[in-house]
């Protein structure tokens, strides 16, 4: 990781047209009401799944030339007669804008125009970025834009709502955030009411973080509360429950973009949104913001009854037809059934890391170095080692050790003695770990171990990870302090750097019959399956192990962290992968269980 005097977040992002394939070119622009396809206005939905990002302020400009020269190279905006309507340029900068003082709002600028002179044939858009420049809109993310979003900056722009989150990220040690189908359409009921006209949903379909690409301490499944969850099996009652919703407001998109809107009071906790076309054309949202209880108001004449935190909708102004906190859809539950069990001892193979010591080292500093900046990325481990003989008797010598993330596990003489971790809230710790010493010479070797690199903020790249200090106290009033010491490092582990987990380099190591030792920690375990019959998802359950990473058929399916629990005594996920089953496919799998 480069230091560099500021982190700006590339991001760009693309909407793709819900109405059917138009032949031809397509013209899109917008105005105060909405975004505007082929001189119509359109009333929008759209789902994320995936996207890329990109951090190295230097490749920004360079990246996103490549990225819209692609899609322009394979005619995919829309004014290419392709699907793409929409570009966004920086994610939700302002929340580090300030951070950068004078510098920020002159970078605003520049890669606003930046974006604007690729001239891609349709609008860009910066998410939470009041300051957006002209013609770039700033839109809305969050979990409640109808209440949160201040509008669009200028009345030329539309209200756009870029990532309505239908979850949220689960962490390791955190329970999952289940957010409901009434709450979620409530919000996006009332965003429509005060003038919102596009919103899109992140995520709609949950996904997987594969190999090393999760941020600090989050959990390998990504989104799996989303209407669509990990596997892209329907979550009900949400996608039902939404699909109604998206229907009822799509019927009243002629009122809702050409009508006049006004909006009163019909309650103390209760407000009316009424849009009235030209043609006679009308529909209301009514709101009951009292999250106890229900209420009946009274609206052009006609009483309604509005259940608590809920909004009715009267696709004529007159019958109310869909109500938010009513959910018609049932509710539906993922099951899993087991295929295959991996309990036969004679089904694996072991290979177990060998614990470097400071004579093993090649890359040496008097100090403890910062685990990003030495590892480059190129892995999650980094030991720290040294070598030490006590000047002195030390009889009950206590190994104090402090980092600032994410998983500590401690050897003395190669053997293991405890392992600690921080959380995504707290990453610090320390450990005090009782010890025993040889005469002579001994070898203190230290495993630190990344859970995801830092997931945002201001000046990322001064972030710090890694050993803060060591100490090894023999008394009250004597201590070694090794802080500021010879260290020997090693970047990766053995396994890694021989690709153990590809079939060409299984042979470079030699796998052995599993042993009963009841020191697990640093061990390779390798297996070979069939694929069950069909096309259904597949996961593996790795309940029995603790935490490491997996892969099958040479490519990784992610960390798993099953030993860290939630407040309530569960694992956080224990169900991995997402690989598709392919009849009489053999598939071979590699596990490295760090614990």
């Amino acid at each position: 990781m480069k230091v560099r005097e500021m982190v700006w977040w590339w991001w760009i992002y693309i909407a793709v047209a819900v109405q059917a394939s138009i032949k031809g070119e397509d013209y899109v622009t917008y105005d105060g009401r909405s975004l505007i396809i082929n001189g119509q206005r359109k009333l929008l939905f759209s789902g994320s799944i995936h996207y890329p990002r990109s951090t190295p302020q230097f490749y920004m400009q360079n990246f996103t030339t490549k990225i819209v020269n692609l899609m322009k190279s394979e005619g995919l905006y829309a004014s290419q007669g392709g699907p793409i309507i929409l570009s966004q340029i920086e994610n939700e900068y302002q929340n580090v804008e300030a951070a950068f003082h004078e510098k920020g709002p002159i970078y605003v600028k520049w890669a606003a125009k930046m974006g604007v002179e690729l001239e891609t044939g349709v609008p860009w858009v910066m998410c939470k970025q009041t300051d957006a420049p002209d013609p770039v809109i700033n839109t809305c993310n969050g979990m409640r834009c109808g209440e949160t979003f201040g509008g669009p900056n200028s009345p030329n722009k539309p209200s756009m709502w870029t990532e309505n989150w239908t979850s949220f990220y689960q962490v390791y040690g955190g329970e999952p955030y289940i957010r409901s189908a009434e709450d979620i359409a409530f919000h996006v009921a009332l965003f429509i009411a005060k003038k919102g006209s596009y919103i899109n949903y992140y995520m709609y379909h949950g996904g997987t973080n594969f190999g090393r690409t999760t941020s600090a301490y989050v959990i390998t499944s990504y989104y799996d509360q989303a209407p669509l969850d990990e596997y892209g099996l329907l979550r009900q009652p949400k996608w039902g429950h939404l699909k109604e919703l998206h229907i009822m407001i799509k019927n009243c998109s002629t009122p809702l973009l050409q009508g006049v809107q006004s909006n009163f009071s019909i309650g103390p906790l209760q407000q009316a949104y009424v849009f009235k076309e030209g043609t006679g054309a009308c529909v209301a949202f009514l709101v009951n913001n009292d999250a106890t209880k229900n209420v009946t108001v009274q609206f052009q004449n006609n009483s309604f009854e509005l259940l608590p935190k809920s909004i009715g909708i009267l696709p004529d102004c007159q019958n109310m037809v869909f109500n938010t906190a009513k959910v018609s859809t049932k509710p539906n539950k993922r099951i899993t059934t087991l295929t295959k069990m991996f309990n036969e001892v004679d089904m694996w193979k072991e290979f177990k890391e060998d614990i470097p010591n400071f004579l093993d080292t090649s890359l040496r500093s008097n100090s403890l170095l910062e685990h990003m900046n030495t590892t480059q990325d190129k892995s999650d481990y980094l030991w720290y080692t040294f070598s030490f003989q006590p000047n002195s008797t030390c009889p009950q010598p206590v190994l104090h050790v402090e980092s600032l993330g994410h998983v500590v596990h401690a050897y003395i003489n190669t053997i293991f003695i405890e392992a600690g971790h921080g959380s995504h809230d707290t990453k610090g710790f320390s450990m005090d770990i009782p010890i025993t010493l040889i005469d002579g010479i001994n070898n203190v070797s230290i495993l630190s171990v990344m859970v995801g690199l830092p997931d945002s903020g201001a000046f990322l790249e001064s972030r710090y990870a890694g050993l803060t200090k060591v100490t090894i106290q023999c008394s009250e009033s004597y201590i070694y302090d090794f802080t500021n010491y010879t260290w020997g490092y090693q970047i990766g582990l053995e396994g890694e750097k021989l690709q153990v987990f590809k079939e060409q380099s299984l042979e470079e190591v030699e796998w052995s019959e599993i042993d009963d030792s009841t020191n697990k920690s640093l061990t390779w375990y390798k297996t070979t399956f069939d694929a069950p019959i069909g096309d259904e998802p597949i996961a593996l359950n790795m309940s029995s192990m603790q935490k490491g990473a997996v892969w099958v058929n040479e490519q990784s399916i992610g960390r798993y962290w099953v030993s860290f629990l939630t407040s309530k005594g569960n694992p956080s996920q224990t169900l991995y992968a997402k690989i598709v089953g392919t009849m009489c496919l053999a598939h071979s799998s590699t596990l490295l269980e760090i614990y």
